[in-house]
């Protein structure tokens, strides 16, 4: 019988992982083994967990959602800025 995987085997160094964004261009990680969950693209290198956190601190440069992002930007629009 095979082990289950326990939570925190998602977290050891030395795990080959992916980048993974969804329609909030919002990143995570994610093991490279296990399927992405819904909503969820690979995106960027497979590889070390630190050279897929560098990519993800590389690419993301604005924490806030797409819709608010956008609903920002077309509230400065309306405004005539």
């Amino acid at each position: 019988m095979q082990d289950m995987p326990r939570p925190d085997d998602f977290t050891i160094d030395g795990q080959v992982f992916q980048v993974l964004i969804n329609a909030e261009e919002q990143y995570s990680i994610w093991p490279a083994g296990q399927p992405a969950p819904e909503g969820w693209a690979q995106v960027g290198p497979a590889g070390a967990k630190a050279e897929c956190l560098a990519y993800v601190d590389a690419n993301w440069l604005d924490m806030r959602p797409k819709s608010l992002r956008d609903s920002m930007q077309a509230a400065v629009a309306a405004r005539g800025g």
